[in-house]
């Protein structure tokens, strides 16, 4: 591991002898930085690559629950900032409401442990079970940068599909506000930083001065106390939450691949029967310190809204958001994606769209009616993606 991130280091200190400005930072590959930043940013990313490729031990902080010990375990593929086949699981109960059993270690299992002895499990109680497939990171940047406002617009009325979709509000840790969430299979999380923040605390068990408390094993606070042998919070001034969030505010948005007239005709189809309605092709950003970030398109093929999918929902309810509603799942760099939908049910495009129900029922439908060289065509548009 220690040459890995000797090698990785030595590869950023390259890109800083050949920077020559912004003008020169070329289009990025999957993985690589957006093009227009300052060599502080680069300096930046680069660092935070290292802090996010990191191998957590209980000495810097680890579990003593976590699901694992380094951000780039889960987001690895292609490459680091990406997705993988890791999936988690929430659980919860369903009865007069949805109690997402908090005392119990809920909703968020983490299936890993310093100790076999306070290793979590689903306890009894829980009657909801979800998989939750890690998403992928790039252009998350571009994404945090896009103005509430600029979601909120997207919501449709009197579609004559049903489609309808809404904003997610939520409180913003990091900035102590009301926000419009985007990040996460339920829009749960508003910013960049509250993202990483949450992901340090909840899944490799690091605490910071954004979430300063530690998960107990399954809610019990005596196997916390015996097994918590660090001081909270750990990271009190969020020093390696703030190289998170540089490593992927940088971190290069995907490219689609080469055009054809199949991809034409498939991206045509992909509109007309309705699919961006949801799987809105472009948002822009607004204005942001970053001048790599500011006024771009963002070609995300998403709308950032919770939809109702019926029987695609989850069963969990999470934030502002209801057991049947999901994120519309962004669609940029799906052709590097193993597993697809949120629980990683199917590794077919075509199978996950005949999955979609509730407000994509209608859209759905027409797609399983089309012709098969025009489906063909509209899949083949999506793997391009």
């Amino acid at each position: 591991m220690r040459r890995s991130l000797m090698c990785f280091a030595a590869l950023g200190l390259m890109m800083l002898i050949c920077w020559t400005g912004p003008e020169a930072a070329p289009e990025p590959a999957i993985g690589g930085t957006l093009p227009g930043f300052t060599r502080g940013e680069l300096q930046r990313f680069i660092v935070g690559a290292l802090a996010f490729k990191q191998l957590h031990t209980p000495k810097t902080g680890l579990g003593p629950i976590f699901n694992e010990a380094s951000c780039a375990t889960c987001h690895s593929d292609p490459i680091a900032g990406g997705s993988s086949d890791r999936i988690e699981l929430r659980f919860g109960r369903q009865g007069d409401g949805f109690d997402p059993l908090e005392a119990l270690g809920g909703s968020l299992l983490q299936d890993q442990a310093i100790d076999p002895a306070c290793l979590e499990r689903v306890p009894l109680e829980a009657n909801i079970v979800a998989g939750r497939l890690t998403t992928p990171l790039f252009g998350s940047g571009l994404i945090d940068a896009i103005p509430d406002q600029a979601i909120v617009d997207g919501e449709l009325e009197d579609d004559p599909d049903g489609v309808r979709g809404r904003a997610a509000v939520v409180f913003d840790v990091a900035t102590q506000e009301l926000r419009v969430g985007r990040f996460g299979w339920k829009c749960q999380v508003a910013t960049l930083k509250t993202f990483a923040a949450d992901a340090y605390v909840n899944e490799i068990g690091v605490t910071s001065g954004l979430f300063p408390h530690e998960n107990a094993p399954n809610g019990d606070q005596v196997l916390l106390a015996q097994f918590d042998k660090r001081a909270d919070p750990e990271d009190p001034n969020n020093i390696v939450v703030q190289r998170f969030v540089d490593y992927m505010q940088l971190l290069g948005a995907p490219r689609p691949g080469a055009l054809s007239p199949l991809f034409v005709q498939g991206k045509q189809l992909f509109v007309s029967i309705g699919c961006a309605k949801c799987h809105t092709p472009r948002m822009m950003t607004g204005d942001s310190p970053i001048a790599a970030l500011a006024h771009r398109n963002v070609d995300l093929y998403s709308d950032l809204l919770l939809h109702d999918m019926g029987e695609l929902g989850d069963g969990i309810e999470q934030a502002d958001a209801g057991a049947t509603e999901m994120r519309t799942a962004p669609l940029w760099g799906i052709r590097f994606r193993e597993l697809l939908l949120h629980d990683g049910r199917t590794d077919s495009i075509h199978e996950a769209i005949l999955e979609h129900a509730g407000e994509a029922t209608a859209v759905r439908d027409r797609y399983a009616q089309l012709p098969a060289k025009q489906r063909d065509a509209l899949l083949r548009f999506v793997n391009s993606l």
